[in-house]
């Protein structure tokens, strides 16, 4: 076999119904056009996984690929992808995440799995280099994440094992459950942990003593060494260093936009003194960094007096802070990092259970969720009674039970309408209003190809000062130096498109097409989308990187050119499975009732704008404006053909 620079070189194909374990080795042309990570699963899920196919089914197939950057020092490559059709949204189901697992799959020697099938009874993946076993994990289900990973870790005898591992959520197949990543981190979205439980999965342990080869050693030195000044060098740098994601925890207060007791307020009383970063120096004095990263942007806590005294952790990130803090008003971080151990040892996606909460309490605040439904009041802010929900949804017990099927499904069996749940796709919001604040990235939620997120879109120079809309829903202008836009990594004419010479006011469709592709490159090949990287690392680097590692020359249009591959490969999987125009929007809240309180009291969304504005989205990816669907020629363009006959119009 011929040597193979940059990738392991092949992918575990194993079949947990027979107990097949076998390989898959790709060749030069389908890495070039794939890539990695996001790019291969759309691939096999898209060729794989039929019509009508139960996510929760034997026939859905779960993929794990690591992006071809991880494992070497490349700054921020720690990044792989899970991927399998979602049970909470029947769609694309996607979730990334960084740590150390994927650098350990490829340093045992392969750049994926792909999990067909269902074991008779529960199992555990035991990889340790050329050595693939399963075994029984008989006595490990009904244990949660963290104690899954302490004892596998003692009895496989070994601990620096990485461990990827379902908790009760994952086994009780809760819609949004999540998959584990050591005990501290995750792929979280989109209930692939579910998936993982359908199949009697409980963990995929693994130990690698390899490592990766370089093709071209200096220039590959040469390249690193410029990425790691590029995001030195952003303005961003310093800030999310020392605060990391609870950078926005002010501003977001400040504009109004916080989703406040379940998008009812945009501001939060008390916010600032007990949930901003203000608070993030009385917790936290060391950052916690992912494998290569030179940022460490997450924080380890550490909570010394009050009811959590003696609790440590890595935390205080935005996910938990604003979904729990703000959603369901919960007003001390130390009562959240206990939210988020109880989330990481259930197995739960802290979005999807923070929306799920926060509907909770709503309608129990309304009066259509009673004390005598849930066994105890459930009040806004009430963080024992959160603790006990989340309990119950991830063992489905008395309300959890229809928690657990996600909001929407949730609220339709509770109230008859799924009006207070407030997702796109059927996969919950997050973060910031867009009624308050209308940019690149609250657009996003609605084109997103996984549902309603904020992960996947935003604008690289993007700033958290003001937002100034100049012509409604079509720009954004932010107040940078010009050297920023002139030294973004994005082709001239492009920019001039994008840009205003003059004001430059953003054009928001396009912006949200380029920001697509490339969060899509970096979710193909590894790297982390973190602002010190998404402002300075783009597809001349990441070309420049992939070249001379893997020895596959490539050059920066043909790598941006893989991002929207996957991308629309992504969606082509959505269209095949179900997805229909209208699924496109914002909840109904969002258009009829106004921000509740803040700066940005009064405001609602325009239907009308919404769908000009993503009209002209559809338009600058080069897809049909009123269906949302890729057209022959872009099918063309992207040498996705043999979808045409039944995706264009």
């Amino acid at each position: 076999m011929t040597k193979s620079y940059g990738y392991a070189g092949k992918i575990l194909d194993i079949d947990l119904t027979t107990g097949k374990i076998g390989t898959v080795v790709h060749d030069d042309n389908y890495r070039r056009r794939y890539l990695s990570g996001a790019g291969f699963n759309a691939r096999v899920l898209y060729d794989e996984i039929p019509v009508g196919a139960d996510p929760l089914g034997p026939e859905n197939i779960l993929a794990f690929n690591v992006g071809v950057l991880v494992g070497t020092n490349i700054p921020t490559a720690s990044r792989s992808e899970v991927s399998a059709k979602s049970p909470a949204t029947g769609l694309f189901g996607t979730a990334n995440s960084g740590n150390f697992w994927g650098s350990e799959l490829k340093f045992a020697g392969y750049d994926g799995i792909i999990i067909r099938g269902r074991a008779s009874r529960p199992v555990t993946i035991f990889i340790h280099n050329d050595a693939v076993k399963i075994i029984s994990a008989a006595h490990l289900w009904g244990k949660d994440a963290w104690n899954t990973i302490v004892t596998l870790r003692r009895e496989l005898g070994d601990p620096e094992i990485q461990v990827a591992a379902i908790g009760p959520a994952g086994e009780n197949l809760v819609r949004f459950a999540s998959i584990e990543n050591g005990p501290y981190d995750a792929w979280a979205r989109t209930g692939l942990g579910a998936v993982m439980g359908s199949k009697n999965l409980k963990a995929i342990a693994v130990r690698g003593t390899g490592s990766i080869a370089v093709a071209r050693i200096k220039e590959f030195r040469e390249t690193v060494t410029a990425t790691r000044r590029a995001i030195y060098s952003s303005p961003f740098y310093g800030p999310f260093e020392r605060f990391g994601t609870m950078l926005v925890t002010l501003p977001y207060q400040e504009f109004g936009i916080l989703p406040g007791r379940n998008f009812q307020t945009g501001v939060i009383d008390g916010w600032v003194e007990t949930r901003s970063r203000k608070l993030v120096p009385r917790y936290s004095n060391r950052g916690v960094a992912c494998i290569a990263c030179p940022i460490a942007c997450a924080h380890w806590v550490v909570v010394k007096e009050g009811p959590y005294s003696g609790l440590k952790m890595k935390d205080m990130e935005v996910t938990p802070v604003i979904g729990f803090g703000a959603g369901c008003d919960i007003d001390n971080l130390p009562a959240i990092a206990k939210i988020t151990e109880i989330c990481q040892r259930l197995g739960l996606d802290m979005v999807s259970a923070a929306a799920a909460v926060a509907m909770a309490m709503e309608l129990y605040q309304k009066g259509e969720l009673s004390e005598s439904d849930l066994g105890y009041p459930l009040p806004w802010g009430d963080e024992n009674a959160t603790f006990r929900l989340l309990e119950d949804i991830a063992h489905r017990r008395g309300a959890g039970d229809a928690l657990a099927e996600g909001t929407p499904r949730a609220a339709a069996r509770m109230t008859g309408s799924d009006k207070k749940a407030i997702h796109v796709k059927g996969l919950e919001c997050f973060l910031m209003d867009p009624r308050g604040r209308w940019s690149t990235w609250t657009l996003g939620y609605i084109t997103n190809i996984r549902g309603g997120d904020h992960l996947r879109t935003r604008n690289p120079v993007e700033n958290l000062r003001y937002n100034e809309n100049s012509v409604p829903y079509r720009t954004e202008k932010f107040a940078f130096p010009e050297a920023m836009y002139r030294n973004l990594d994005m082709p001239e004419q492009l920019k001039q498109e994008i840009f205003d010479p003059e004001t430059k006011d953003t054009d928001i469709p396009k912006m949200s097409k380029w920001s697509e592709d490339l969060i899509s490159l970096y979710n193909a090949t590894g790297m982390c989308i973190r602002p010190p990287v998404l402002h300075t690392v783009g597809p001349t680097l990441i070309a420049g990187l992939y070249s001379s590692l893997t020895g596959i020359d490539i050059t920066p249009e043909e790598t941006i050119q893989a991002g929207e591959r996957a991308w629309n490969l992504q969606k082509l999987f959505n269209i095949k499975h179900g997805e229909k125009p209208e699924d496109s929007d914002y909840p109904a809240r969002f258009y009829e009732e106004p921000v509740g309180a803040g700066p940005a009291a009064g405001r609602k969304l325009d239907r009308v704008k919404v769908k000009e504005t993503l009209a002209e989205y559809y338009r600058a990816r080069g897809w049909d404006p009123q269906t949302g669907h890729p057209t022959r020629e872009k099918l063309a363009e992207l040498g996705l053909d043999d979808q045409n006959s039944n995706f264009s119009q």
